[in-house]
Order: structure tokens, then sequence, then C-alpha cells
């Protein structure tokens, strides 16, 4: 059965059906050809994916972003980024940088940061002289932040399939890696702009205006402090923060910026349910593909099979990074998460590794197999979103994809950069 569901999924994937119809035909397959199962047990997987309560938090995080963005928050927090930035060689990639990487902390979304500020950044970029490929190679190298930094939505899912790691503790250990993703974004910027001589902007803001400006994006700021600051006080759940977000984004838009008007409701409704209609599809399918590998034995046999081999913590850690690396290219991260998790993290927890270590490592990995050739998604996003060839945006890619390299490495081989920060405050 486990055979049938692994060659068709590769089957519809390649011929390029969608990620969440291939995974649903593909159980369909293996359930109807390799068992005597009743295809009723297929649509109860499918159901019992998305009957989650912690589930409850992914829609309304995706309406606090929509809701920020439609309330003017892009404007903003590119403002405050170019303050600091702006005026440097190269200012404009850095402030592209630094935009993102606040924006990740209220969207939870690579493709929304790529899509949202990413676009805008990528046209203020091509004005200013810089070249239309590198400025979208940077956007998607960069807007792998937005499930690093939290909140996150691929968190949330990690922390339902596997029961070590909290919410909590997965929000705080991304704000290190999501740190580092930056600065190693900002030091291949540096050393882009210098060889093209990227200039940057003339007029440096004075102390006042950095003031105003700064005063001015504190509310915007302060999403992920309210929303981690409630969960660490025991004030509400991740779901609960999921609504307190949704909450203050209203707020924001209405009555502090005062640039969300009621007409926008409905459009911001319609498009915070469309997204969350087709993360929840690809959760649903994917957790029916991930019982049809648990039924058949599959993941029992993979891990005795690891047992077998002796690995240590190291020895395992560097085969679940090449696997996962070669995995992120032809499947997204939800998918990726349901259907491995339950594998692997039991064998990692076997072997001693932390398990919020081993989750940053596993996101992080499949998360990089957005912008990795040739099936990345964010590549096609951003492609579509700068109107430039795929082919010059991956040229532009190489060295992003070295400093994400490196990223990766520091994070596999030093578990402090992941756990600290969860353990100090008080979270397991």
């Amino acid at each position: 059965m486990s055979l049938i569901l692994l060659l068709s999924a590769c089957a519809f994937l390649a011929i390029g059906m969608p990620v969440a119809f291939a995974l649903g035909i593909s159980t369909l397959t293996a359930v109807m050809l390799g068992s005597d199962f009743p295809l009723m047990a297929m649509l109860k997987q499918t159901y019992e994916g998305v009957d989650s309560f912690p589930l409850m938090a992914v829609p309304f995080f995706i309406l606090a972003a929509e809701l920020m963005s439609g309330g003017s928050l892009t404007e903003v927090l590119l403002k405050f980024a170019a303050q600091f930035v702006g005026h440097k060689r190269g200012g404009l990639g850095y402030t592209n940088v630094v935009s993102l990487t606040f924006f990740s902390g209220i969207s939870g979304s690579a493709l929304a940061d790529a899509a949202g500020p990413g676009s805008m950044m990528i046209r203020m970029m091509d004005k200013a002289g810089y070249d239309r490929a590198y400025a979208a190679a940077l956007t998607a190298a960069t807007a792998i932040v937005g499930p690093i930094i939290p909140p996150s939505i691929i968190m949330i899912i990690y922390a339902l399939q596997d029961e070590r790691v909290s919410v909590g503790a997965l929000f705080v250990a991304g704000f290190i890696p999501g740190i580092l993703i930056a600065a190693g974004m900002a030091v291949v910027n540096w050393r882009v702009a210098t060889q093209r001589n990227y200039r940057g902007a003339d007029d440096v803001a004075t102390w006042q205006d950095k003031l105003e400006t700064s005063w001015r994006a504190l509310p915007a700021l302060m999403l992920p402090v309210i929303i981690l600051g409630g969960m660490r006080a025991g004030w509400f759940t991740p779901t609960e923060a999921s609504v307190v977000a949704v909450f203050y984004a209203l707020v924001c838009g209405k009555w502090i910026y005062r640039t969300l008007r009621w007409q926008a409701l409905p459009d911001i409704l319609s498009r915070s349910a469309l997204l969350t209609a087709s993360v929840l599809i690809i959760i649903g399918m994917s957790n029916a593909f991930a019982w049809v590998l648990t039924v058949d034995g599959l993941p029992l046999t993979l891990a005795e099979w690891m047992a077998a081999q002796n690995f240590n913590a190291v020895s395992f850690l560097i085969a679940v990074n090449i696997f996962l690396l070669i995995f992120g290219i032809f499947i997204e991260p939800l998918p990726g998460v349901m259907v491995l998790v339950p594998i692997l993290a039991p064998v990692a927890a076997k072997l001693g590794i932390d398990p919020i270590h081993f989750a940053m490592v596993v996101i992080f990995n499949l998360t990089l197999g957005m912008i990795t050739p040739p099936v990345g998604g964010l590549l096609f996003v951003t492609s579509n979103v700068a109107k430039v060839p795929l082919a010059a945006l991956t040229r532009e890619l190489k060295p992003f994809l070295v400093a994400h390299g490196v990223i990766l490495l520091l994070l596999t081989f030093w578990p402090a950069l992941s756990t600290w920060a969860p353990h100090a405050l008080g979270f397991k």
C-alpha cells in the first residue's frame, strides 16, 4: 500500500497537480488498490486532520495579518526600516531584509511576505537602479523568514504532530534563527552591493524623523510581543492568542493608523477564508496520506532500520538534513511536516536530540525547499510578482543559498541557537 501511495504521489506531482490533490488522489488510489479499507476511512482521516481545536489559531492569525496589511502596515514598516539602513551602500537591499523580517512577525507566511511588502520593495529597488532579478532573489531568499519568526502557521502544525514540543516553545525558538537568516541575507547584500556599486539614498533621516517614524511603527511591532508575552504569562493559549491578534490588528488599522475602512472588510475576510481553506485542505489530505503510511507500518519499519544502522545524534542529523533538503524540493512545508514529523521525531528523541532543536532543523529545512530549484513555490510567486524569468532569478539566488546552507549548519550543530531562548523563558 505504501509503495502504491508513494509512486502515485510522485507521478501526480510530476505532472504538476496541486499538492493537496496529489496527496488526496494518491491516498485514494492506495486505499482502493492496496487495502481492504472502505473509502469512508479516508474521509474520516481527512476530517480528523482538521478537527482540532489548536488549528483554530490558523485562520485567526491569517486574518490578523490581512487586517494589518489592510491598515497600511507595509508602508509603516518600510519607512521604519529605511530610516536606519536606507542611506548605506545597498541601502534598499537592507531595507528589504529588515522590513520583511519585521513583517514576518505578523504574517507567519513566506508567500504573504513576498507578495506583499516584497513586491513593493522589488519595484522600489528596480527604480533605484538595482538589477530586477537580484531584487527578486533577495526578496525570495529573505521571505522564508516568515515561517521562522512567530507567529508561524507551520510551527502550530508541527506542535500538533509532536507532543514533546509546545507552540509557545517553537514560537520563542524561532527568534534567534530568524535573526540569523536576516543577518545572512544582509551580508550577501553587502557583498553584492559593494561589487555592483548599488548606492544608498542621498538623504539621511534626522533623529526627530526617526523618533516619529519609530513611534508610528511601534503598535505594529508590538503584536509579536503581545502574543508571546501573553502566552508566557499564562493569560491565553496559542489559539486564544490568535483571537487577541485579530482584535489588536483591527484596533491598529481602524483607530491607531486610521487607514482600515469598514468597506474593505468583506475583501479581507474573503481572502482570509480562501487562504485558510487552502491551508486546511492540505492539512486534511496530508493527514490521510500519513495515516496510510502508518497503518502500513512504514514509520515503524523505517525507525527499526535507523536503529539497526547505529546512528548517533550527529550522523542522524546529517542524514535528516540531506533527506529533508531533497524532500523539500518536491513538496511544500506543511504536508512535509504532517507526513515526516511522526516518523522522524520519535527517532530523534531516542537519540537524545532536544525536540525543540530538532523541530527548528526540520522547519528550516522544509522551508528552504520553497526557494530551491526547480520546484520551489516561492520562486514562482516572486518571479511572477517581479516579472523576471525564473532562470535569471535562480542565477542571482546562488549566494543566498550558500548563506542559508551556512545558517543550516549552525542550527544543526549548535543546538543552543534554537533551545536557549525557550528554555530560559521556561518553555519545554
